[in-house]
């Protein structure tokens, strides 16, 4: 199992949700899930909480998952918290099966993906083997 991309693309998931996630999951649940339904929709929220669940309980990933929401737009920040679910799921490869398997689930209908800062790049599916570049003066051969 590739451990890089899954805890990457479990990141990329969770962000957005850390705040109320953590804030939600230890005090009032129904109203951060009613600030953040406002956002994304129920849906999305409910496969957020249902990885994180999951993952929160290993070693140093809530921690690490803190400082990321309390400065959600660090780089370095998000790294960390990739490394260290990576790190996770090499030490449970069971859990990395279940989060693998929760990632594949349908997730909401009409679902928005934005790209946001120089040259994003925003996917709603799978693209799985393509190349996608990024930059100025770019020059593809084959």
């Amino acid at each position: 199992m590739d451990y890089p991309q899954l805890s990457t693309q479990l990141v990329q998931l969770l962000a957005p949700y850390l705040p109320y996630l953590l804030k939600g999951l230890k005090l009032a649940g129904q109203e951060a899930a009613k600030k953040l339904g406002e956002k994304a929709g129920e849906q999305s929220l409910d496969h957020a909480k249902a990885l994180w669940e999951r993952l929160r309980r290993k070693k140093n990933v809530e921690q690490v998952a803190q400082t990321v929401a309390a400065l959600p737009d660090n780089q370095a920040l998000l790294e960390a918290l990739r490394e260290e679910i990576a790190r996770a799921l090499a030490e449970d490869p069971a859990l990395a099966q279940e989060l693998a398997r929760l990632l594949l689930q349908p997730g909401p209908a009409g679902q928005t993906v934005i790209a946001s800062g120089d040259r994003s790049v925003a996917i709603g599916g799978n693209v799985s083997g393509s190349t996608i570049i990024t930059g100025d003066h770019n020059q593809v051969k084959r």
